[in-house]
This record gives C-alpha cells, sequence and structure tokens, in this order.
C-alpha cells in the first residue's frame, strides 16, 4: 500500500490554479485524482508507483494502449520534420484517402480536432445543406460538450416527462431556451415512440444523430430494427443521419454502421482516429460535404481550425488505423466477448443484482439484475451510484483502472491474462459487496 503523499501534494497545487484542482471531470476522484507517471502497453503506473491495467485507455481514445512502439516511432519520424504548418501537408491527404477507402459511406472528409467538433460540425453541415435548423438526438445520448448535442443527456425522472414526450434538459446552467427548442428528444430504442414525436417536427429536422453503442445510456446496444426504421424515416422526410462513431468506429473494420442495412449521410468521429492525439473529422457523401467547399461559388459552411488536420495527428491517425484492421479487430472483439461472459459467470456465482451489457470492445457494469435496453431503464439511483463507486474504487486498489461510469473499453495491448486478471477481482469485489446490495 502506499501513502498517496505525491499525489496528495500535486492535488493542493492543483486546486489553487485550476477549478476543483482538474481540467476534465472525467478523472475526477476523491479525496484526489490517480496521477500518471507512465504508460505501458495495457498498463499505467501512477506517480506513487502503482501499477494498474488500463481499462479505461483515456475513453476509448488509445486503442493501442500506450506506447505502442510502431505509433511511436512514426510519431517521432513526423517530430523531427516539424508539428504544425500554415501549409497542407501531404501525409493529411494520405489518411484522408486511406478512410475514404476503409470506409463505404465516405466519399470525403473534413479532419477537426475533437469528437465534440465533429458533432458541431456534422450538425452545422447539415443545417447547411438541408436549409432547416432542428436537430433530433436519443434521450441520455452524449453527443459532446455542444448547447444543442448535450440536450437531455443527464435527465432525471423528476425533470424527464414523459416518455412518449421527453423534455428538453439543459445539461449547463442557463443554456438558452433557444437552443433547447431546436433539439427534438426521442426515446432510445423505442420506435413507435420515436417516430411519432419525429413525425410531429418532419418539417423542420435537418439532422438525426445516432450512436449504435452510446456510452452514457450505459453502452446499450441500439436495436437494429430501431436503427433501419429511423433511417428510412429520415430518407423519406429528406432529414440527414448523422451517426456518431466517436467511440464506435472501433467496433468492426466498417465502424458500426457496418452493422445496419443502411448509409449514414455524414459520421462524426474522433478518438482512436488520432493515435493518441486530440483529433475528430466528419465524413459523408460528396453531394452534403460541399458545403464545406471553398471552392463553390457560394460556400455555405466557411470552416476552418488552427490545429486541424496538423502533421503530428495525421501520421498517428493513419498509423493507429492501418494497425487496427483485420485480426486485430477480432482478436480485441473475442477478448471483449471473454470478458463479459466472464462478469455474467462471476455475478452468477456470487449471486448478485448486477448485469453486463456492451457490443464489441466497449461494456459497462452495471447494479441492475435485469439488463436495460434504454436510458430510463439504466438510470442511477443514489444507491446504484455508490455501489458503481465503490466496485471503481476496489478494482483500483487491486490493480484495475474503470472509466469512472462503470465502464469497460479495451485496447490491442491487452491478451487473456488482462481479462482472467480483471474477472478475478471482480469476482472477489462482488463478493465483498454482496451484503450492500
Amino acid at each position: 500500500m502506499t501513502n498517496n503523499l505525491k499525489s496528495e501534494a500535486l492535488f493542493s497545487r492543483a486546486i489553487e490554479v485550476l477549478p476543483g484542482g482538474i481540467s476534465r471531470n472525467a478523472i475526477f476522484r476523491k479525496p484526489y485524482p490517480f496521477y500518471a507517471a507512465h504508460g505501458k502497453g495495457a498498463y499505467i503506473t501512477d506517480i506513487e508507483g502503482v501499477e494498474r491495467i488500463d481499462f479505461a485507455n483515456n475513453m476509448a481514445s488509445l486503442i493501442h494502449g500506450h506506447c505502442n512502439d510502431v505509433l511511436n516511432d512514426a510519431i517521432k519520424s513526423q517530430l523531427d520534420k516539424g508539428v504544425a504548418f500554415t501549409m497542407g501537408t501531404e501525409v493529411e491527404i494520405e489518411f484522408a484517402e486511406y478512410m475514404v477507402e476503409r470506409y463505404g459511406s465516405f466519399d470525403k472528409i473534413r479532419f477537426v480536432n475533437s469528437g465534440t467538433e465533429a458533432i458541431m460540425a456534422a450538425i452545422r453541415a447539415s443545417r447547411a445543406y438541408t436549409g432547416k435548423v432542428k436537430i433530433a438526438k436519443a434521450e441520455g445520448a452524449y453527443h459532446g460538450a455542444y448547447d444543442y448535442a448535450e440536450v437531455s443527456e443527464n435527465s432525471k425522472p423528476d425533470n424527464w416527462g414523459d416518455v412518449a414526450a421527453p423534455n428538453n434538459n439543459p445539461v449547463v446552467f442557463n443554456t438558452p431556451k433557444s437552443a433547447l427548442d431546436e433539439v427534438v428528444i426521442i426515446p432510445f430504442n423505442d420506435i413507435e415512440r420515436a417516430i411519432n414525436i419525429l413525425d410531429q417536427h418532419a418539417s423542420e429536422l435537418a439532422c438525426i444523430i445516432l450512436d449504435a453503442i452510446p456510452h452514457r445510456i450505459g453502452f446499450i446496444p441500439a436495436q437494429k430494427q430501431y436503427v433501419e426504421t429511423l433511417a428510412a424515416w429520415a430518407k423519406k422526410n429528406s432529414v440527414l443521419l448523422v451517426f456518431d462513431e466517436v467511440i464506435t468506429l472501433r467496433a468492426e473494420l466498417g465502424g458500426a454502421q457496418s452493422w445496419f442495412d443502411v448509409k449514414p449521410d455524414l459520421t462524426a468521429m474522433g478518438k482512436m482516429i488520432g493515435g493518441g492525439f486530440p483529433v475528430g473529422a466528419i465524413a459523408g457523401s460528396d453531394e452534403v460535404m460541399q458545403v464545406l467547399n471553398p471552392l463553390a461559388d457560394k460556400v455555405l459552411f466557411p470552416h476552418s481550425g488552427t490545429f486541424s488536420a496538423n502533421p503530428m495527428t495525421m501520421m498517428a491517425g493513419l498509423t493507429s488505423m492501418r494497425l487496427f484492421e483485420g485480426q486485430a479487430i477480432t482478436k480485441l472483439n473475442h477478448l471483449a466477448d471473454r470478458m463479459r461472459l466472464q462478469i455474467k459467470e462471476a455475478i452468477a456465482v456470487a449471486d448478485v443484482p448486477v448485469c453486463v451489457t456492451g457490443a464489441a470492445s466497449v461494456s459497462k457494469i452495471h447494479m441492475l439484475g435485469q439488463t436495460p435496453t434504454s436510458y430510463r431503464d439504466h438510470f442511477k439511483s443514489s444507491k446504484m451510484k455508490k455501489l458503481e463507486n465503490r466496485l471503481i474504487e476496489y478494482m483500483a486498489a487491486n490493480g484495475v483502472l474503470m472509466v469512472g461510469t462503470c465502464s469497460l473499453i479495451l485496447s490491442t495491448a491487452m491478451e487473456t491474462k488482462e481479462i482472467d486478471h480483471f474477472s478475478e477481482v471482480f469476482l472477489a469485489a462482488m463478493r465483498d459487496m454482496k451484503s450492500e446490495f
């Protein structure tokens, strides 16, 4: 055991210059955050010298874990040439060519600097193309830190309203009502109610944003019929379909969209396509992406960004994506299947009211006996939140780092030994916590 003197000292400095001592709430914990010293492969070591298996992977951005040798060599090669220019670079074009060839719905791509920026750009492109303003999204779904995209992502029983007509609730205090009014909230995985709501706004909607495994909804997979019905409705009503693949692009060679008989008009991406660097991108049909074309007689969506397509990110992203093909994807998804199976076995052995959801290489543990299928199904009571925090801290104390939402995100650096270790510690945690349920 460590006495955490270094972490406490760092936090005492941080609290003086950072609100709450942090720059992102994702690392928040009491009494203070963990502070990283270094990482290698599937492991991260904090400044106290404690090594943990990293099942967070910087919120899904490190698809190959820490300090992958091939990736590091590529990054170093670009570092010696320069990190940013007010010029284009060949590697930007090479990366764009790769992405367009790999994904069937991509004719053109535009690089930005985060998943949030990608969603912002997708919304603005949809509005520019359709001439309409409103967007539709699923209740509880997180699509980045943007007034419109974050509406009703944290609705609660006392304000979420009727499931047939969910309320539009802000995340940030004093969000303009005008922004809330431009968002249509539909229930997740509820076809009939979703279509009824969409019908009421058909003439006003620019786009529907969908995430096939939405994190804040609990990594509950979207039902195939739900996605395909919404896609058909969108096409019929001249509304664009936007796939949020910021996390889910890792799901298959063609992204999570390849699971469905759909072709989104636009796809927003981020996280793993940067190889560990800040990144985002939107891609889609040539017709829709023309709103960004500076060669057009009338440019409908002027767009730029100081660090967009910087060569460091482009080199890291291209290398990372080339490493994540074929067998690498299959192996990672099989590891995740093994982990979910072992979690279910541990739950059964410990005889606790817990379940696990997820798909591909992302999963979430719920303090619920019945598997949820929607945002409202998985809503966390204060008791559930307490149990989740208890599990997260137990795992961290025994060499396993999880996402603060009680989620697990795998990397290609992992092998069966890391999965098996997680399962052993998880079973011990469930036995230790049983009386608290």
